[in-house]
């Protein structure tokens, strides 16, 4: 019953979050917000709305800086950033913002498949994807683009710990090199009298900054078969094979988390850190939370490390770039339709791929997309800890692996995935009946998709 009720207070704060955005959306598309009541009044600025999942910090503030930089340098066009509110899980809240059919000009996609096959979104054309290297996209099925990145394809290496570096030192611990290592790091840690890690739940998705790790070395085994959920799907593994990692989540929670993780939000984590409420906590920012620690202490010594497997390898989901799958930029069919609309989405997406506009994401700490003037753009390694980052993309023991899901209900599937972690790590459900109901819904939903 309890945990029906954390579902249904969830759904409520997801349908809540999304019902702002489409306020903003309406409110942008009327003139009715700041920048638009300004577009209205210059005369012939066309104004478009760029919506995307916010929570982030850094992603935040790398997209109001692009906007404003484009903004004073544009004489036809504004762009409104419009975020969906923290805390919701982004591609529900998406749903719902489709349901009124108030599409933004830009969006940051999620279950692109979906939205290509509903006639949603418009292929990217040449002048945009031509400022891109080859490898940063790819075609759909019918031969369009339909995404472009937000960011490197650096795969989730940003999902990682970040670490108090002088307490390390002071305490003689290392980096761990095995998953044994990094047990026995967050017992010599606990038996210092220190909590050894913070993580985040007050929104759903900050819970796979833990989970994906452990269940990284379960998911690469299936990187040749299509990933892990289509091997599911196609019944040569099951929900039962992630047995052990959600074993371990449940144990560490247990064992060496913060108490009160069930209501911290993400960011909320670089307080602990600095403050010394803990010395390890979990992050999917990369550098941004380096950056974001930075700020609030500049004097504090931070570093980062991914948690490696048994064998000592760093398991690291690689970005896909097929255009049916992928996250990503991308065009509504909304403002392909209308010829100002379009004009400006593409001259704000040219932009976007711009060198002045990756050297302001680099400064904000982003790591910016994979243009094709890539060796014009000035990386920032100033940020405490930045080393760390680069180095593990040259770390001998880096594996990447693919784990894309065909099936276009995954996005469901996944936010009672993320739900069901939550509430087994919070003593509602034991891990066989967490098992049970994750097989059961998974069935469900890929039988569906």
């Amino acid at each position: 019953m309890q945990y029906a009720k954390t579902r249904s207070w969830r759904k409520r704060l997801i349908a809540a979050a999304a019902g702002v955005a489409i306020s903003t959306l309406a409110l942008a598309g009327c003139s009715g917000s700041a920048a638009g009541s300004a577009t209205k009044a210059s005369g012939p600025k066309t104004n478009i709305q760029f919506m995307y999942a916010t929570g982030d910090e850094t992603w935040n503030s790398v997209v109001a800086a692009v906007a404003k930089a484009f903004n004073a340098q544009s004489s036809t066009t504004t762009v409104t950033p419009v975020p969906l509110t923290g805390g919701s899980d982004y591609p529900t809240a998406m749903k719902t913002v489709d349901a009124t059919g108030k599409w933004p000009a830009i969006i940051d996609m999620r279950d692109t498949a979906t939205y290509i096959k509903a006639g949603k979104i418009a292929p990217i054309p040449s002048e945009v994807t031509g400022l891109l290297k080859p490898t940063a996209y790819a075609k759909a099925a019918d031969g369009n683009v339909y995404t472009v990145p937000y960011s490197a394809l650096n795969g989730e290496l940003g999902i990682n710990i970040v670490y108090n570096k002088d307490y390390f030192k002071k305490h003689r611990l290392s980096v761990p090199k095995t998953y044994d290592d990094f047990i026995t790091l967050m017992k010599d840690i606990k038996a210092n009298g220190d909590v050894p890690l913070a993580t985040a739940a007050s929104g759903v998705w900050p819970s796979d900054q833990l989970w994906k790790p452990l269940a990284s070395p379960v998911f690469a085994k299936y990187s040749d078969q299509g990933g892990f959920w289509n091997a599911a799907k196609d019944g040569k593994t099951s929900i039962a094979d992630l047995r052990a990692p959600l074993d371990e989540l449940k144990t560490i929670t247990d064992e060496y988390v913060l108490k009160g993780w069930q209501s911290t939000e993400d960011a909320q984590t670089t307080t602990l850190l600095v403050n010394g409420q803990a010395v390890m906590a979990t992050s999917s920012a990369g550098l941004g939370r380096l950056m974001d620690i930075n700020k609030v202490d500049p004097k504090f010594n931070a570093g980062l490390f991914i948690i490696p497997d048994a064998k000592g390898n760093i398991n690291v989901l690689k970005n896909s770039v097929d255009g049916t799958t992928a996250g990503g930029l991308a065009i509504s069919a909304q403002a392909k339709a209308d010829k100002k609309q379009y004009a400006s989405s593409v001259e704000f997406l040219k932009y976007f791929y711009s060198v002045p506009a990756a050297n302001l994401m680099e400064k904000a700490g982003w790591i910016s997309p994979d243009i094709a003037d890539s060796a014009k753009v000035t990386r920032n390694d100033s940020i405490p800890g930045a080393s760390d980052y680069f180095a593990l993309l040259k770390n001998p023991k880096l594996v990447w692996y693919e784990n894309a899901p065909t099936f276009t209900t995954f996005s469901a599937f996944n936010t009672f995935f993320r739900q069901s972690r939550i509430a087994m790590q919070d003593g509602q459900m034991s891990v066989d009946d967490t098992i049970t109901k994750l097989q059961a819904e998974f069935d469900k939903d890929a039988a569906a998709g």
